[in-house]
């Protein structure tokens, strides 16, 4: 069991009372972490999550469902992190500024592109509030559905748990840690492009996804 500490990203933000949705969210996540987290630690993952998101939410009546996906994927990585959860594929996570564009679409390129055999995460260093909808119609002309997507902040924890990590125009906003392969990708932002720049950026990342999982023997 942890000291109520494991997971550092876990912002505990002046917020209104927790409603039913986070409740049954806390209940389940704390059962399926037990032995792993505290309820301590599940209800801060939780907490944190609804801070980090609320912001920029745009439609309200989601937020319970986004929260639950970011809580689930925060408390996984930190397990990752500190070997408390074993790690069945190699964790690749892209990182640019907004999350709404590049990492996303380099994101879904790579899951899409390696049969499961990665797990993928993406992150922005100053997230937006929705997913560039030609992103969307990019990806969607090559079958792949973003539809579901939504920006996510970097957090340490995905940091710590990513055994590759690759970045797009964030600058210093990565932290660094020794013994993983780090590479800076030059990709030009989609924001405020028209779509056939979009599908130019489509491809670059491609075939930059496809070098990667080749070098990864994927």
């Amino acid at each position: 069991m942890d000291n109520g500490a494991a997971i550092p990203d876990a912002r505990r933000a002046e917020t209104s009372p927790l409603g039913r949705d986070y409740r049954d969210l806390i209940d389940e996540l704390t059962y399926k972490y037990a032995g792993v987290f505290s309820p301590e630690s599940v209800r801060a993952a939780v907490e944190g999550a609804r801070a980090a998101l609320e912001p920029r939410a745009t439609i309200p009546d989601f937020l319970p469902v986004l929260v639950g996906r970011f809580a689930r994927e925060q408390l996984l990585a930190a397990a990752q992190a500190e070997g408390r959860v074993m790690k069945a594929v190699p964790e690749i996570l892209f990182i640019c500024v907004q999350n709404a564009g590049r990492s996303q679409m380099a994101a879904a390129l790579a899951d899409h592109l390696s049969g499961g055999r990665v797990h993928v995460r993406s992150a922005g260093s100053a997230p937006s509030g929705t997913v560039n909808p030609l992103v969307v119609q990019a990806l969607a002309e090559r079958g792949i559905d973003l539809t579901e997507a939504y920006p996510k902040p970097l957090t340490d924890s995905v940091v710590r748990a990513a055994d590759v990590i690759i970045t797009m125009g964030c600058g210093d906003a990565c932290p660094f840690y020794p013994g993983k392969r780090y590479e800076d990708w030059d990709v030009t932002d989609p924001h405020g492009k028209g779509i056939e720049t979009v599908r130019d950026i489509r491809d670059d990342l491609q075939a930059r996804v496809t070098a990667l999982l080749r070098s990864l023997g994927i």
